[in-house]
C-alpha cells in the first residue's frame, strides 16, 4: 500500500499537468502581423452587417441596433448565457481593448485576461474569416456610442460552467482553418460561401 499510494499520487499530478496544458490558452492567439493601416469603416460596418452583432448585441428592447450594451438571454440545455456589452464603452464595454485582444477574443474565443469564452459566442465560426474583417470591424465598433452598464453573469450549471474545459472542447471540435476558395465556383459564389461560413455563422 505504501508503494502504491506514491504512485497514484504521481499519475494524479501527471493527468493534472496534462488536462492543464491542453486547457490553457497560449495556443490561442491569432497573430496580428499585418501592418498599421488606414481601416476601412465601410467594411467594418458589413462586417458587423454580415456577423450579425446587433442582433445579439443590443440592448435587448429597443430599436437602436448601434446600442451594444448587451443582457440578451440565451437559453440553452446547459443554462442561460448572457450576452455582454461589446460597446466601446471604457468600463463596461470594449473601449480599453487593444486590436489584438479583440482578434482574439472573435476569432479564438480568448477573454483579454486569458480565459475561455463559452462557445455560445460563435468564434469557431469567425475563425474562417480574414483577420483584415476583424480588424475593419473593432474599428468601426468604436465609432458607436459606447453604453454604460454590466452584464449579469451566465447561469451555467456545473460542470459545463468551468472555462477550462472549454480548451479540450476546443481542441476536439474547433477548425481554424481559413476559409479556401473553390476555384471551380465564380466570384460570387465564393463570396456568398465566405460571407455565410464565417461571419454568418
Amino acid at each position: 500500500m505504501r508503494r502504491i499510494t506514491p504512485a497514484i499520487i504521481l499519475a494524479g499530478i501527471v493527468v493534472l499537468a496534462i488536462y492543464w496544458g491542453l486547457t490553457e490558452t497560449w495556443f490561442d492567439h491569432v497573430a496580428a502581423t499585418e501592418a498599421a493601416y488606414t481601416p476601412n469603416l465601410a467594411n467594418g460596418q458589413m462586417v458587423f452587417n454580415a456577423g450579425g452583432c446587433a442582433s445579439c448585441h443590443a440592448v435587448p428592447g429597443q430599436l437602436d441596433r448601434s446600442s451594444l450594451g448587451g443582457g440578451l438571454a440565451l437559453h440553452s440545455p446547459f443554462g442561460a448565457f448572457y450576452v455582454p456589452n461589446i460597446s466601446p464603452d471604457p468600463n463596461d464595454g470594449i473601449g480599453r481593448w487593444t486590436e489584438p485582444e479583440f482578434i482574439d477574443a472573435v476569432m479564438r474565443g480568448v477573454s483579454p485576461e486569458g480565459f475561455h469564452y463559452f462557445p455560445a459566442f460563435p468564434y469557431d465560426s469567425y475563425a474562417h474569416a480574414r483577420v483584415s474583417d476583424i480588424r475593419d470591424l473593432f474599428a468601426y465598433l468604436k465609432t458607436l456610442p459606447p453604453v454604460s452598464g454590466k452584464v449579469r453573469d451566465h447561469d451555467v450549471r456545473f460542470p459545463f460552467n468551468i472555462r477550462r474545459n472549454i480548451g479540450i472542447w476546443k481542441l476536439l471540435f474547433m477548425s481554424d482553418k481559413p476559409f479556401a476558395p473553390d476555384t471551380s465556383r465564380s466570384a460570387q459564389w465564393n463570396r456568398g460561401a465566405y460571407l455565410v461560413n464565417s461571419l454568418g455563422h
